[in-house]
C-alpha cells in the first residue's frame, strides 16, 4: 500500500502526489493534456523495463523514451515522486499489487492507461529532484506483467527469445501462467466536457487528390456543411490530364476561399506540402480524399485542442463497408461503439485522412517526408515526428470520418507498381539511382526506412525476427513446404528492402 499527499492548485484541482514536487510549476500543468506528472527519465527510469520490445516491437510510439525533451509521455512512473489527477486514481483503482515490485507496479499502471484507458503521463523535466534510484525487476515480475496484458502467444513468443531453456525462464513462465489472467482494461477515462472555441482560430483544410473527382466533391460538399467552416481549402489533384474533368472544380459552389491545383509532381506527402506552401491558417486539418465527415468535424477539432491546450490531435476513422455509405450508415457504426468510442489519451497512431495541427508545430516540421513517397508509412511519421519534439498528438474520438477507401484511384496507384517486375513496372521515388529489377523488396523499403528513422537496433533486430517468425506461423499447415522453399528469397527480399532503407537514410528527411 501506499498513502498519497493531497494538493488543491490555484485552480481548484485536486491532486494526489508522493515526493516532493515543483507545486508552482503544477499550476501551470493541470492546465494542459495530462493527468499525470512525473521526472522520472531523470531518476533511472529512462527505457526501463526494456522487454517491452517483446510485445510492441516497433509498434508502440512509446516504447522507448523520447531524448532531450523538457515534456514527453512516458508511462515509466517513479512510485516515489509522481502527480496524479485525484479523479484519474480514483477511476483506476491505483496500483496493482500483484507484482513483487513496487517499481513493477508503477510500471503497469502507467504501460496500461497511456495504452489501453485513455489517460496521459507525462515526464517533465524539473517538476521533482533528480534522485537516481536502482531499477530492480525480477524475471517472475516480467512474466506477470505479460500474462496480465497480452495475449499468451507474446509470453511464449518472451520465452523463446530470453531462454526456454533457463530455468528460471520456465519456472517464471509457469508461475505467471498459473497465477494471472489477462487484466480487465474496459474501464476509461472519460473526456474533458468540451469548452465552446475561443476566438476566430482560421483552419485550412488540405486535400490530396488522384483519380477521384467524385469523392473529392462528395468531401468539398461535407466541409460546406461545417457548423465552423473552414477559412480555406486546398485541393492538390494529381489526375492525370487525359482523365481529368477540370469542369468540376468551381470555386464559386462554395462560400470559403478554394484553390485548385493540378499536380505536376508525384507522391501525396509533396502532395500535402506543396498544399500547407498554399495555406495560411492557424491550423490545419489533414484529410483524405475519399473520406466523409460529420457537420460538427472541424468545430470538434478545435474545441478538442482548446479544452486540453494542446496542439495537434488525430480523429477517429471509421472504415466504411463499401464506397456507397454515408453519414447515416457512420451514425450507426458509432451507436454500435457504445462507451468504447469515448477516449481520448495520447494518440497511439497518426492518419493523414484524419488530423488537425496547429500551424506552429506544422512549421517546426517544415513538412511532410518525401522519402515516403511511392510506399507507406507517411502518417505515422508525421504523427510520431510531432510526439519526438515533445508535443503530445491526442486521440479525438468527437472528430469522426467514414472512410470509404475505394478500390481504385488515390496515391496508392503509384505505391501499387512497387511489386510489379520487369519492362510494365514504373519506377519508384524510393529506387532512386537504383532500379528494382528481379528481387523485389519485401517489406517497403519506406517502412523499413522508419525502423531505421525513429527505432533503435534493437528493436530492428527484434522486428526482422518477429518478421520471419510470422512468414512461418501465419502460414496455413498446406503452405509450409513451400514457404520453406522460398525462405531463401523472403531473406533476400528483405536484405533489398533494408538497402534501399539505408540510401534513403542516407539522403535524409527531405520535404521539396
Amino acid at each position: 500500500m501506499i498513502h498519497l499527499k493531497e494538493h488543491t492548485t490555484s485552480t481548484g484541482e485536486e491532486l494526489l502526489y508522493l515526493g516532493n514536487p515543483d507545486f508552482n510549476l503544477l499550476d501551470e500543468l493541470v492546465l494542459g493534456e495530462g493527468d499525470i506528472w512525473h521526472s522520472s527519465l531523470d531518476q533511472g527510469y529512462k527505457n526501463a523495463f526494456p522487454d517491452i520490445v517483446y510485445q510492441t516491437v516497433v509498434y508502440f510510439w512509446y516504447a522507448n523514451d523520447f531524448d532531450d525533451l523538457d515534456k514527453s509521455v512516458s508511462w515509466r512512473i517513479n512510485p516515489n515522486a509522481f502527480v496524479i489527477r485525484k479523479q484519474v486514481w480514483e477511476t483506476f483503482g491505483g496500483f496493482d499489487f500483484d507484482y513483487d515490485n513496487l517499481q513493477m507496479s508503477a510500471l503497469d499502471f502507467g504501460f496500461n492507461i497511456l495504452r489501453y484507458q485513455g489517460a496521459i503521463p507525462l515526464y517533465v523535466k524539473g517538476l521533482f529532484k533528480e534522485r537516481i534510484e536502482d531499477i530492480n525487476i525480477s524475471t517472475k515480475d516480467i512474466y506477470t506483467f505479460y500474462f496480465k496484458n497480452f495475449k499468451l502467444s507474446h509470453s511464449l513468443y518472451m520465452l523463446f527469445r530470453r531462454g526456454f531453456y533457463k530455468i528460471n525462464e520456465i519456472n517464471s513462465f509457469w508461475f505467471a501462467e498459473s497465477m494471472f489472467q489477462f487484466k480487465n482494461k474496459s474501464i476509461l477515462l472519460k473526456p474533458r466536457e468540451l469548452h465552446s472555441i475561443k476566438g476566430s482560430p482560421k483552419v485550412s483544410y488540405i486535400i490530396p487528390t488522384m483519380m477521384r473527382q467524385d469523392f473529392t466533391l462528395n468531401l468539398l460538399n461535407d466541409l460546406e456543411q461545417q457548423t465552423y467552416k473552414p477559412f480555406e481549402v486546398i485541393v492538390v489533384d494529381a489526375t492525370p490530364e487525359n482523365s481529368r474533368d477540370e469542369s468540376l472544380y468551381d470555386s464559386k459552389n462554395y462560400s470559403f476561399k478554394i484553390v485548385f491545383k493540378w499536380q505536376t509532381t508525384k507522391g501525396s506527402c509533396r502532395a500535402r506540402n506543396e498544399a500547407i506552401d498554399l495555406s495560411t491558417g492557424d491550423y490545419i486539418v489533414f484529410g483524405d480524399d475519399d473520406i466523409r465527415i460529420q457537420p460538427q468535424f472541424i468545430e470538434n477539432h478545435l474545441r478538442l485542442l482548446q479544452t486540453y491546450n494542446a496542439e495537434a490531435c488525430n480523429g477517429l476513422d471509421i472504415r466504411a463497408d463499401h464506397q456507397q455509405q454515408n453519414l447515416n450508415d457512420l451514425e450507426r457504426k458509432l451507436k454500435a461503439m457504445g462507451d468504447t468510442r469515448w477516449k481520448v489519451g495520447a494518440a497511439q497512431s497518426f492518419s493523414n485522412a484524419n488530423s488537425c495541427v496547429s500551424r506552429r508545430v506544422v512549421n517546426l516540421l517544415v513538412g511532410n517526408d518525401i522519402n515516403y513517397d511511392g510506399g507507406y508509412g507517411e502518417d505515422s511519421d508525421f504523427g510520431l515526428s510531432i510526439t519526438k519534439l515533445g508535443i503530445t498528438v491526442l486521440h479525438n474520438p468527437f472528430s469522426v470520418n467514414l472512410h470509404l477507401k475505394p478500390p481504385t484511384g488515390g496515391y496508392r496507384f503509384w505505391g501499387q507498381q512497387a511489386g510489379v517486375k520487369g519492362k510494365k513496372r514504373k519506377q519508384q521515388p524510393w529506387e532512386l539511382d537504383t532500379p528494382v529489377k528481379w528481387i523485389v523488396p519485401t517489406p517497403s523499403p519506406t517502412i523499413m526506412y522508419q525502423l531505421f528513422k525513429h527505432f533503435d537496433e534493437r528493436q530492428r533486430k527484434e522486428y526482422k525476427i518477429k518478421y520471419f517468425v510470422f512468414y512461418f506461423t501465419k502460414a496455413k499447415l498446406i503452405e509450409l513446404p513451400l514457404r520453406i522453399l522460398k525462405f531463401p528469397l523472403r531473406i533476400l527480399q528483405f536484405n533489398k528492402s533494408v538497402f534501399y532503407s539505408k540510401k534513403l537514410i542516407a539522403l535524409g528527411k527531405r520535404t521539396k
